[in-house]
C-alpha cells in the first residue's frame, strides 16, 4: 500500500510538556493500572520501594514505545485531525529529539527494571517495547488491516510484567490476563476507528473500517467479543480467582456483549455521536479498569 507523505513544519524548541505528550499519558494510565494489578495479585509481595520502581519502569517503557511510535508516524499524524496537534506534526519538536528521547527512555526503563526487580521482568518489558515499535508500528500498521489484531499484543504485556517483577516467573494467570487484553484490543480499537476512518483513509493507513467497511468491522467486533469473554471468565472457571472476580467478570462481560450486539446490528453508514459504537468504546475502557480492579479486590478479600 502506498504511504502518504507529508512535509512537517520546521520544529521549534520543545519544552517538557511536549516530551510528556510524546509518552501518550492518557493511554499510559491503563497500561500502568493493568501492570499494577498484575503486581498486586502476584503471590509474592515486593517491598514498597521496589514495587514503585517496577510500576515506574512499566510507565517509562510504555512512554518510550509511544515516543518512538510518534517519531516514526509523524508523517501520518500530520494527516489526521485527531493527531495533527502532536508535538512533531505541529512543529514543536524535531524528529531527532523524539528518537533520542524514546531510545534513551527504553534503555533506562529496562535497565532499571532489571536492577530493581529481576531480569525476567526486564526482558519482557524489552520485548513489549520492541514489539510495539518494530512489529506494530513499523511492520504492520501501514501494511495490513490486521495491524491492531497482532499489534494488540504489545498492550497486553503490562500485567505479565507486573507479575514477573514480583515473582521472577510467568504462570497461567498472567497468561490469561495477557489473553484478555489481547482479545479486548480489536473490539475496543475498531469501535474507535469507525469514528475516525476518514482520518485513516486520508493518511493511507489500512485500518479495518477503511479496507473492509463499517458493516464488516461491526461483525468483527462481535466475533472478537466472544473469545474475549471466555478469556475474562477463564481465571474464575479454572479456580485461579474467587467469586468476587467471577461475578464481576460475568456481569461486566454481559454488558460488553450487549453493546457489541448493538454495534453489529447497527446499519448506519456513519457512526453517530451517541450511537452504539461510541457507547461500546467508552464502556470498553471502563470494562478493563473494572475487571482488573475486581481481580485485585478478589485477591485481597479472598472469597
Amino acid at each position: 500500500m502506498n504511504t502518504v507523505t507529508h512535509s512537517l513544519p520546521a520544529a521549534m524548541p520543545a519544552d517538557w510538556r511536549d516530551f510528556l505528550a510524546l509518552t501518550k499519558p492518557r493511554v499510559m494510565t491503563l497500561v500502568v493500572f493493568t501492570g499494577l494489578c498484575g503486581l498486586l495479585v502476584a503471590p509474592v509481595r515486593l517491598p514498597p520501594a521496589l514495587a514503585f520502581a517496577a510500576i515506574l519502569c512499566i510507565a517509562l517503557g510504555a512512554g518510550a514505545a509511544a515516543a518512538l511510535n510518534m517519531w516514526y508516524e509523524a508523517d501520518i499524524d500530520a494527516q489526521m485531525k485527531r493527531t495533527a496537534s502532536r508535538p512533531l506534526p505541529a512543529g514543536r519538536m524535531d524528529r531527532a529529539s523524539a528518537l533520542h528521547f524514546g531510545v534513551g527512555l527504553s534503555f533506562f526503563s529496562v535497565l532499571l527494571m532489571g536492577v530493581a526487580t529481576n531480569w525476567v521482568a526486564a526482558g519482557i518489558l524489552a520485548v513489549s517495547i520492541l514489539f510495539y515499535v518494530f512489529v506494530y508500528t513499523i511492520w504492520l500498521k501501514r501494511r495490513t488491516p490486521q495491524n491492531i489484531v497482532i499489534g494488540g499484543a504489545a498492550g497486553a504485556f503490562p500485567p505479565v510484567i507486573g507479575w514477573a517483577a514480583a515473582t521472577g516467573d510467568v504462570t497461567l494467570l498472567p497468561v490469561l490476563l495477557f489473553s484478555l487484553i489481547f482479545l479486548w484490543t480489536p473490539p475496543h480499537f475498531w469501535a474507535l476507528s469507525l469514528f475516525v476512518r476518514t482520518d485513516y483513509a486520508n493518511a493511507g493507513v489500512p485500518m479495518l473500517p477503511v479496507v473492509a467497511g463499517a458493516k464488516a468491522t461491526r461483525v468483527q467486533i462481535l466475533l472478537y467479543t466472544a473469545p474475549m469473554i471466555a478469556a475474562a471468565v477463564a481465571p474464575w472457571a479454572l479456580h485461579l480467582t474467587g467469586a468476587v472476580y467471577g461475578i464481576a467478570a460475568i456481569a461486566l462481560s454481559a454488558v460488553f456483549a450487549l453493546l457489541a450486539v448493538q454495534v453489529s446490528l447497527n446499519r448506519a453508514t456513519e457512526p453517530k455521536e451517541m450511537g452504539p459504537e461510541k457507547r461500546l468504546f467508552a464502556f470498553s475502557i471502563l470494562y478493563l479498569f473494572a475487571i482488573f480492579g475486581a481481580l485485585v479486590a478478589d485477591r485481597w478479600i479472598g472469597l
